[in-house]
């Protein structure tokens, strides 16, 4: 299964693997969602020639490469027999082989390592530079998130955070095509500030628009107060999936709302690249 080169077609879903109880939820988290938006599935070990570089998601022994390599795809094949998944390997930089994949993907995939407990730093060096980079949408999972349905059996809506003062089209759109594949509820969440005047009625009326393109997708309008970060965290308790926006000229870093949902996010986060 497995072949000597990425051959990632458009309109896919790729994870990338390394091993790690991360990158395993990561695999399983995509395999749902490209089953659910009848898609096929990549699973890709984006390695390098040489270790020693410091990063986990680097460093990361062979043999637990190779075994998700081998091993997954046939446990994600017993999970969704229809789902079409093919394995990739290859050398060189992850980072580079991961952006060439988001650009390419329909989602890319990720683990997420969880906190570090040092202030300011991304979790996982290898996900945080892709997601600061990346054309397309980039979602990141942590092992132990619920990937599928709630425990308590509730509907979980998935909820998109938008900043009024930049465009927010994309991040809808992707936000639209998670609800629509699940089925549920799309949560559309603008933090309110104490300079911004009538936030409610800017909201409302680009809500009003979104909707006219998502006509099969209940659109709920949330507007609260309090700081950003604060606030995404919080409505993340609940949700299927967060989605954030990413300035596209954010170049090698994130910013700290972004960074803050990533970090402590109760759910998988989507960073979606926008103008």
């Amino acid at each position: 299964m497995s072949e000597p080169s990425v051959c990632v077609v458009s309109g896919s879903v790729v994870v990338g693997v390394d091993g790690s109880p991360a990158s395993v939820a990561a695999a399983r988290w995509a395999a749902d969602e490209a089953w659910r938006r009848g898609l096929p599935l990549h699973v890709l070990h984006a390695g390098v020639e040489d270790a020693g570089s410091g990063l986990p998601e680097i460093d990361a022994p062979a043999s637990l490469a190779d075994a998700a390599l081998r091993e997954l795809p046939v446990g994600l094949l017993r999970e969704h027999p229809t789902l079409t998944v093919r394995a990739h390997r290859t050398a060189g930089p992850p980072v580079r082989a991961l952006l060439d994949a988001a650009a390419r993907a329909e989602l890319l995939v990720l683990g997420s390592y969880g906190l570090t407990g040092l202030p300011g730093v991304l979790v996982g060096s290898v996900a945080g530079a892709v997601c600061a980079r990346a054309a397309g949408p980039v979602v990141l999972v942590r092992a132990g998130q619920e990937t599928e349905q709630a425990r308590d059996g509730k509907e979980r809506p998935v909820v998109v955070a938008v900043d009024l003062d930049r465009p927010a089209d994309a991040l809808f759109a992707q936000g639209c095509a998670a609800a629509a594949a699940r089925g549920v509820p799309l949560h559309v969440l603008h933090a309110r500030t104490a300079r911004e005047s009538e936030p409610d009625t800017a909201l409302r009326d680009a809500v009003r628009l979104w909707r006219s393109t998502c006509p099969r997708v209940e659109t709920v309008e949330r507007l609260v107060s309090g700081h950003p970060a604060h606030q995404l965290v919080k409505a993340s308790d609940g949700a299927a999936l967060l989605l954030v926006g990413r300035h596209g000229s954010a170049g090698e870093r994130l910013g700290h709302v972004a960074h803050a949902a990533i970090r402590h996010a109760a759910c998988p986060v989507a960073v979606v690249a926008h103008d």
